[in-house]
């Protein structure tokens, strides 16, 4: 065992060694498990894993505490967004399906696999899914099937000592004309029924779960190339930002201004492969590349966005081709990258 860390003293770089390629990963909001993370692996395969890791604050290490399998790798990795500690301790995962986890006693069991395919042996693989802030109850995902499905989870009667916890289809909808990449919830409208999707027909598409049969069309790239991933600004929601496939650069938008990109960050070496806004400003965006585990963090040249962007540095990331979590703990930033190996 390594000797604790003295006190008043933090490292300045935390490693863990996954004992296989990472290919998404999650830190955990909950007020009572700090500095967890959970790891999908990334293995040719259709037997993978997930593992839940946690920081020992007296000796500075991660450490193992359970690992499960999981069918083919995750697509996605989520905790349930709930920093109030309120909610069961529950992990989402998307693959073949959109399967959640509870995690209790160092044990995590599947509390339920939602397919709204039940009619047929063969399923469309799912991309991506994000998971309501306002309302954990709540579940998008996005599929090559060209559509987007809300779920909605639902707490059942107690068994034992724990409720049970089930879903259901609340809507599903074509949301493309082809395959459908990310899809995320926006905190516009009160943070529950706004969301967005990009997908395979390079356009960026937001939907309210009040109104679906009318969609807005926020940008649409003139060549249709496909747009891999998206991101709503945490602070400003009338901001968000994408990036298409082989780009070297990220694209502002704002929704009050259709079609027309209000800042496009360049200065890119590499193909960006990950995008994250910071949770505490709306002026900070965290763009991942393939270049070295690098990360380019910028920043508006004047408080309000006004497409006049700077890159002001290069700062270290854990790389691996799913997530990019800018994550804010006690008077540091820490931003943490997942990608393809």
């Amino acid at each position: 065992m390594p000797p604790p860390v003295p006190p008043g003293k933090r490292k300045e770089i935390y490693k863990y060694e996954a004992p296989w390629t990472v290919y998404s990963m999650n830190w955990s909001v909950r007020p009572d498990k700090r500095f967890r993370l959970a790891l999908g692996s990334f293995v040719e395969e259709y037997n993978n894993k997930v593992q839940i890791v946690s920081l020992d604050e007296e000796t500075s290490d991660f450490s193992a505490k359970s690992t499960f399998d999981h069918p083919y790798p995750t697509t996605k990795i989520m905790w349930i967004p709930d920093s109030k500690g309120v909610f069961p301790d529950l992990l989402a995962t998307s693959g073949d399906y959109l399967r959640v986890w509870r995690v209790a006693d160092g044990e995590t069991r599947l509390e339920c696999l939602l397919n709204n395919n039940k009619n047929s042996d063969f399923c469309a693989p799912l991309t991506s899914f994000d998971w309501n802030e306002v309302d954990p109850n709540l579940l998008g995902t996005s599929s090559i099937d060209t559509t987007c499905t809300i779920w909605g989870l639902e707490t059942g009667q107690m068994v034992g000592r724990v409720n049970m916890v089930s879903g259901h289809v609340k809507t599903q909808l074509i949301a493309h004309d082809k395959e459908v990449y990310d899809i995320a919830f926006s905190r516009a409208g009160g943070g529950r029924d706004m969301f967005a999707s990009v997908g395979a027909d390079g356009s960026v598409r937001m939907f309210d779960l009040r109104h679906l049969e009318h969609s807005t069309i926020i940008y649409e790239d003139q060549q249709h190339v496909p747009l891999l991933r998206l991101a709503w600004n945490k602070q400003d929601p009338n901001y968000l930002a994408t990036m298409a496939l082989d780009a070297l650069e990220v694209i502002i938008l704002d929704v009050r201004v259709p079609c027309t990109p209000v800042a496009r960050l360049n200065n890119h070496r590499a193909c960006v492969n990950g995008i994250g806004w910071a949770p505490h400003s709306s002026c900070h965006i965290c763009t991942a590349v393939d270049l070295s585990s690098a990360a380019t963090k910028y920043r508006p040249t004047i408080p309000q966005l006004s497409g006049q962007y700077a890159g002001i540095g290069i700062i270290g990331c854990f790389s691996t081709p799913a997530t990019t979590q800018f994550i804010l703990f006690p008077s540091t930033w820490l931003n943490i990258r997942t990608c393809a190996p």
